[in-house]
């Protein structure tokens, strides 16, 4: 949908057919009033919108195309570009420059529809290129705004390679680790797209915006076949996990602004570390019952914890490949007055959203966002937290075909070697490499009566017995509770809950995790990141060593048999009756 212009500077709503005067568009950001249908927004009007009064400063303004090929269709590109200078006051199809927004400084790369379509050029590329590089040398974050029908075709195979060019720039941006956001505006497609458009850390786009890289109408053109305008929504999108977040025009300033505050390295928490309240004694439950209150619908989800535990949480969708997987929820937010990068597993509050979420079963996908998520983490020095709280990874032929185990791979293998501080969580059911993946962490904390196992007690009892009903009688024997594993050294600190479990008062276990996530974040903290690397090979590398568990079970032993012997010294003496 374009929205039609009349000489006399009124514009048409392409969807409900308002006709409104550019004036008053101006005043609602080009959304229309009536269906609000997010229209072209000129340039000059969208670094209003987003750059701070008085503070953008033009970058090449000078730079023009010129016609390499002397190319004519029905009109000599000359007179195209002269008339598209004139009727839009701009001198190609793209304005760069620096600002601030909310007074942090910024470069803004803006692309103009109106002007032959927002096509890139030679003239147009060499901006963006520049642009990315003035930031990089300024170290300062990119924002880019795109709306264009890809290459300009007038200039040739020149036109093509300005792809190269704006790639190669964004990547040297990229390597510096500098932020680079993108606003995917209606409509958006061929060289912007695949070149610099889809790079971004983050991915925004407006409601509806149509965005790929061969549009409909030349898709079906070529080969006869009807493209429905709805596969390039940016909606579906969303869904298919190739975009974070859809923002509507008047939401921009404020979302732009919190994510150029938050990605970037983190300063060091606040001094000291919190005051821990002391252990309670432990609940007398049984492995099998730990099982149940763990599973227990009803008891706080990461959903939960995300809303109470992390100030500001903003949610980042996609692994940018093929889907966003609601086993999973990712994002940043703030923790102890830092920013924070969060992976977490929800399996569902509702047994209708645990059929949703497959109870936070994730499939590859889910583990593809989440590696990209600590890749954030890594680019911008951020310490990441994980909440783990799934049976296992979604075991079936369809995940298995989108490649299960290299996910999980991948994910096992990006956490291991990231070079910032990791803490991860077992908040319910710990399910084996399914949680695994998200828990090689610096730290492994665990909810007191959460579980973790390399298989549910279920199924190790229809493996070793042929028959499930004896999980509870396995359940005691893999050593599962948070109490087993502490004593196993696979976690780190178990964090008490509420009496009863975090079920009974989800606010003040949200207070004792918050508590328990700062103090280990600030112990971890204070390790430079070589050595922290370092301890976290050293940790995993001797973990099930020959001769750990068999101390360790001594030692359990050992203190079972000095339990029993206190409890006796403790009975009181009986007095023999008198004859």
């Amino acid at each position: 949908m374009t929205a039609e212009v009349t000489p006399a500077g009124i514009v048409s709503c392409p969807r409900c057919g308002l006709r409104l005067e550019e004036a008053v568009l101006g005043g609602s950001l080009y959304v229309c009033p009536s269906c609000h249908t997010h229209l072209p927004m000129p340039a000059l009007q969208r670094i209003a919108q987003l750059a701070d009064a008085r503070s953008f400063r033009e970058w090449d303004r000078g730079l023009t195309s010129v016609d390499p090929l002397r190319f004519a269709d029905r009109r000599p590109y000359r007179e195209r570009l002269a008339e598209a200078r004139q009727a839009t006051g701009l001198r190609e199809a793209v304005v760069t420059g620096q600002a601030t927004l909310n007074g942090q400084p910024f470069v803004l790369v803006v692309f103009d529809f109106r002007f032959l379509g927002g096509t890139m050029g030679s003239a147009a590329g060499e901006k963006v290129a520049r642009a990315f590089e003035g930031a990089t040398r300024r170290r300062l974050p990119v924002i880019a705004v795109t709306a264009s029908g890809g290459a300009r075709m007038q200039e040739g195979v020149l036109s093509l390679v300005q792809m190269s060019k704006t790639a190669a720039a964004a990547g040297q941006h990229h390597a510096a680790g500098l932020p680079y956001i993108v606003v995917l505006t209606n409509p958006t497609f061929g060289g912007v797209a695949a070149s610099f458009g889809a790079r971004g850390d983050v991915l925004l786009a407006e409601p509806e915006a149509l965005v790929g890289f061969v549009g409909p109408r030349v898709v079906e053109m070529t080969t006869g076949e009807p493209a429905p305008e709805e596969a390039y929504r940016a909606e579906t999108l969303l869904r298919h996990g190739l975009v974070d977040m859809i923002v509507p025009r008047g939401q921009q300033r404020r979302v732009l602004s919190y994510l150029l505050r938050h990605l970037r390295p983190a300063p060091a928490g606040r001094s000291g570390r919190p005051q821990l309240p002391p252990l309670a004694q432990p609940a007398q439950l049984s492995a099998w019952e730990t099982v149940q209150l763990a599973r227990r619908v009803g008891r706080p989800t990461s959903v939960d914890y995300l809303s109470r535990v992390f100030d500001g949480f903003v949610e980042l969708h996609g692994d940018r490949t093929s889907g966003d997987d609601p086993a999973g929820v990712a994002g940043l937010g703030e923790l102890d007055g830092q920013t924070v990068l969060v992976v977490a597993q929800e399996r569902g509050r509702t047994e209708e959203e645990q059929v949703q979420r497959r109870r936070g079963m994730a499939m590859p996908e889910g583990f593809r966002k989440a590696c990209r998520i600590m890749r954030l983490a890594s680019k911008f020095r951020l310490p990441l937290v994980t909440l783990v709280d799934t049976p296992g990874a979604y075991a079936g032929p369809e995940a298995e075909r989108r490649g299960l185990a290299g996910a999980i791979a991948d994910c096992l293998a990006t956490m291991v070697a990231l070079p910032v501080p990791t803490v991860a969580v077992v908040i319910g059911e710990g399910g084996s490499g399914g949680a695994l993946a998200l828990a090689t962490a610096d730290r492994v904390l665990m909810l007191e009566h959460a579980i973790y196992s390399v298989i549910s007690p279920e199924g190790a009892a229809a493996i070793l017995y042929r028959n499930a009903s004896r999980a509870p009688q396995v359940a005691e024997t893999l050593r599962l509770t948070s109490a087993d594993l502490k004593r196993l050294g696979v976690v780190d600190r178990v964090v008490p809950e509420p009496p009863g479990g975090a079920h009974t008062d989800p606010q003040r276990a949200a207070e004792l995790l918050r508590d328990h996530l700062v103090d280990a974040l600030r112990e971890v903290q204070a390790q430079a990141p070589r050595r922290l690397l370092r301890d976290r090979y050293q940790r995993y590398r001797h973990m099930g060593q020959v001769g750990t568990y068999w101390k360790v079970l001594l030692q359990q032993e050992l203190e079972e048999l000095r339990e029993g012997v206190t409890r006796r010294l403790r009975r009181p003496e009986k007095v023999p009756e008198a004859p």
